[in-house]
């Protein structure tokens, strides 16, 4: 799998890796901490969506909604994509809170990878737990077993199966000291995830896995702005192209210019400055998502129109844009922004909170911003495609 980075000429790769430190830098500032880690939250489920989308596997937003509150279809088929959400978010939930106390090369290791494959699988329904080989034959997908049996993804011939092992340490031994919080870190991410996928180390669910070990890089890199974005959104919208990309990568050298290794030096270095690039683009546009002023605008709207249409009561959009700039209020404060009696205040409260806009912790507990599918939707505009609902 040499070359293991674009070599020399990734002059642009380094641009882009200072451009997307920078933005990120930029985005992990612009909201309150409280409301940073709400729409966080908010994010992991758009990246699980994401992420299955580039696997052909579509969940509407409003299943989305449901499935988080446990509130499942009837319909197998749809209940079963809405178990696949979940088993994505959990698995990434459960990395993140890992990550503090790993060492940052551990991302790269056969190990962490394998927990990976593991937390997600075993948290699929049936259905979903196995694959068919180009002959028809089904096999099962072991959760968290590297792949006994050879396979091939387009015209690529993925590494022998005995062979797994040595590729895998090399792939650690090479780039687990690469995982830094340095600009040149980034532009090995972007190399590793496409060498992950070329080796292919699981009969099924390899791209999730080297979607997921990257953004456990870019957290180490410290490039994730506490989760305000996500490489996924960007690679299912160019969906073609990132295939294309990886598929490029995949190829041997093609002359003497192209590097000394048996892969292509040359597409290593289109893929990575394709996945920066694809990158930097979600930064800008969860910053633009996030500017203050724009947020205010959508949350007051949304809320005054629901007010107008006596959905809800009387100064909720004024709660609602309290609560977003403060990250949380205390339920005693409801009456002063209101400028209302305690009791009108309380049915304000208890609505907001039926409505799942409001949440809180415990039935005293201060007042948290909710996001509810309708509502997120008026929030954070196009975060799904056109015509999602």
């Amino acid at each position: 799998m040499e070359p293991l980075l674009p070599g020399d000429g990734g002059a642009q790769s380094s641009a882009l890796a200072l451009t997307l430190i920078r933005g990120a830098e930029r985005l992990r500032g612009s909201l309150h901490p409280i409301t940073r880690k709400l729409v966080a939250d908010l994010v992991r489920s758009m990246n699980s969506y994401y992420s299955n989308l580039i696997e052909g596997h579509r969940t509407r937003p409003r299943d989305i909604d449901a499935a988080i509150r446990k509130d499942f279809s009837s319909i197998p088929a749809q209940r079963s994509l809405q178990v696949q959400h979940l088993a994505h978010m959990e698995v990434q939930a459960e990395m993140e809170a890992r990550l503090p106390a790993m060492a940052a090369g551990e991302v790269c290791t056969a190990g962490f990878l394998c927990w990976l494959h593991e937390g997600f699988c075993r948290r699929l329904p049936e259905e979903f737990r196995t694959v068919e080989d180009e002959k028809g034959k089904a096999h099962d997908i072991q959760p968290g077993q590297l792949r006994q049996g050879e396979v091939s993804v387009g015209r690529h011939m993925a590494p022998s199966s005995k062979k797994l092992g040595e590729f895998l340490k090399r792939f650690a031994d090479f780039y687990g000291p690469l995982v830094t919080t340095k600009p040149d870190s980034l532009t090995s991410a972007a190399a590793a995830h496409h060498r992950l996928t070329w080796i292919h180390p699981f009969l099924d669910g390899n791209g999730r896995v080297a979607r997921l070990f990257t953004h456990a890089w870019l957290v180490k890199a410290g490039v994730d702005s506490d989760g305000l974005w996500t490489i996924s959104r960007g690679l299912a919208r160019r969906k073609t192209d990132y295939q294309g990309a990886l598929a490029n990568a995949d190829e041997k050298r093609m002359n003497d210019f192209d590097g000394r290794g048996y892969l292509s030096q040359r597409y290593l270095g289109e893929f990575c400055q394709f996945f920066l690039g694809t990158a930097v683009d979600q930064v800008e546009f969860m910053q633009d998502l996030l500017a203050l002023e724009g947020m205010l605008n959508r949350i007051v709207g949304y809320g005054e129109r629901r007010e107008s249409a006596r959905e809800l009561p009387g100064g909720s959009s004024l709660v609602l844009r309290e609560i977003f700039l403060r990250g949380e209020i205390a339920r005693g404060d409801v009456a002063r922004i209101i400028s209302a009696s305690p009791r009108t205040a309380q049915k304000v409260t208890g609505e907001l909170l039926s409505q799942r806009l409001v949440t809180s912790n415990s039935p005293k507990g201060t007042l948290l911003l909710g996001f509810p599918a309708d509502a997120a939707g008026h929030y954070f505009p196009n975060l799904y495609p056109a015509g999602v609902d």
